[in-house]
């Protein structure tokens, strides 16, 4: 996928499936890990500025809406401490409701250095597994959030692949720092980079099902007709 050799992501993600059917629910413990969510505040003209360049502001605005009731929807179904991770200040008064879900700020710098913070926070707090994931998603079902934190029972990584060579999604069993330096964020070769990075730690990663992060208007519209097909 990545050009890097994937034998050694092949074998752990073989791993983590043959030792799937042996992982017992924690539905009814309290939750010993930890899901992240990196939203944007939703506001006029700041947010999808690459789907306003053809859409319009209104209507990027109304498409970035719909990603995060979707994204929100799909992280109540997870048995998880849910912490949302806000762009620019904490909303009490969203759709986001507490105790459902803890708020916090992003902490600054840039996205790397925003999110070895965030997971560093939940670790701090004592969660033994750690994943996050974005909002720029309307592919995202909840399948996909329990099989990262099912993979951490056995892989050391988890990543969810973006179409665009990036990640919507990444989990770790511990605190790895380096993963998040030196990145060309917003580039085709995060991916390939973070797993090269993976590899020099001699860990082991799970890779999820690539789905397409929503940049242009075209990846809004082809993700809202795969949305609307699995309504119906």
């Amino acid at each position: 996928m990545c050009g890097i050799g994937t034998d050694w992501i092949a074998a752990g993600r073989n791993a983590a499936a043959e030792e799937d059917t042996t992982v017992t629910s924690p539905r009814n413990d309290p939750p010993t890990q930890a899901l992240i969510i990196f939203v944007k505040n939703p506001q006029l003209g700041k947010v999808k500025t690459r789907l306003a360049k053809t859409m319009g502001d209104a209507a990027a605005l109304d498409a970035y809406l719909q990603m995060l009731s979707h994204v929100r929807a799909v992280a109540q179904q997870v048995d998880a401490h849910r912490a949302v991770y806000y762009s620019d200040y904490i909303d009490e008064a969203d759709a986001w409701p507490r105790p459902q879900f803890s708020k916090y700020m992003q902490a600054p710098g840039d996205i790397g250095d925003k999110m070895r913070l965030a997971i560093e926070d939940m670790y701090h707090q004592g969660y033994a597994r750690v994943v996050l994931v974005g909002s720029d998603l309307l592919d995202l079902q909840v399948q996909h959030l329990e099989e990262a934190f099912r993979a951490l029972h056995f892989q050391d990584f988890v990543v969810g692949p973006a179409i665009d060579g990036g990640y919507y999604l990444i989990g770790m069993q511990e605190m790895a720092s380096t993963i998040f330096a030196n990145k060309a964020w917003s580039t085709d070769r995060v991916l390939e980079s973070t797993l090269q990075d993976i590899r020099q730690l001699a860990k082991t990663v799970h890779l999820l099902r690539p789905l397409s992060d929503i940049d242009e208007e075209k990846d809004w519209l082809d993700a809202l007709a795969r949305h609307q097909a699995r309504e119906t």
